[in-house]
């Protein structure tokens, strides 16, 4: 089904741009100018996906994101801003937000943002985000255990951070799992210095992986890394 996304921007030129490109993608979207339109328009219909502008007339998006959670936890919200202050990135997590990008951005960005939060919204009314094992090519993972095996006789013991790093990457496998997210899930906040340790645990984690050829951890510039399953 085509996921239905509430596009909240009172740049009117800069929201039609992303509107149209969003729809180009085969999203059903639609647009709002201010907070206060974006309430109304967000009580008559249910969404899969919020797109907030962080500054805007009537009601900023901050206060919209907080009025929305009142009636919906779940329905994800990415906000848009051209404040990059920490305290502002953290205002917007506390609130509920699922995902943060600062103006200017490119539109691919956005929409490979999109698609992540989307599959992880599915995913998490999928049985695999309970799951506590995973197969990743010769590899066994126990999570709880915090067990990497290889071949059925090889076993790595992981770090708490190792272990929950590699089993977000296992329930994204293939698809691309967004640096904020992995962050934010496992360091509780998305600065310069977590972002530099989460570079460290993806190199550690390359080097368990390594014996396997058709296991690869690549880089999704400005995003994030996908965890890619080959053949071998």
């Amino acid at each position: 089904m085509t996921a239905k996304i509430l596009l909240v921007e009172d740049d009117q030129n800069f929201g039609d741009v992303l509107r149209s490109y969003l729809e180009m993608n085969e999203y059903d979207v639609n647009l709002a100018s201010d907070g206060e339109m974006g309430l109304q328009e967000f009580n008559k219909s249910d969404y899969d996906l919020c797109i907030l502008d962080v500054m805007m007339p009537k009601k900023d998006g901050f206060t919209l994101a907080k009025d929305i959670r009142q009636k919906d936890k779940e329905t994800p919200i990415i906000f848009l801003t051209a404040k990059t202050l920490k305290e502002d990135v953290l205002e917007g997590f506390k609130i509920g937000a699922d995902d943060y990008i600062s103006k200017p951005f490119n539109s691919e960005e956005l929409l490979y943002r999109v698609q992540a939060i989307l599959k992880r919204s599915a995913k998490s009314e999928d049985p695999e985000e309970d799951t506590k094992e995973f197969t990743l090519g010769k590899y066994h993972f126990n999570y709880p255990l915090r067990i990497l095996t290889f071949n059925g006789t090889d076993k790595e013991k992981l770090s708490p951070k190792e272990a929950h790093l590699l089993r977000l990457f296992c329930i994204y496998k293939n698809d691309v799992l967004p640096r904020s997210i992995a962050l934010t899930k496992i360091w509780g906040e998305d600065n310069y210095f977590t972002a530099r340790s989460m570079d460290v645990f993806v190199t550690k984690l390359r080097k368990y992986l390594a014996k396997d050829d058709a296991l690869e951890i690549v880089n999704i510039h400005g995003n994030g890394f996908r965890l890619l399953e080959g053949e071998g």
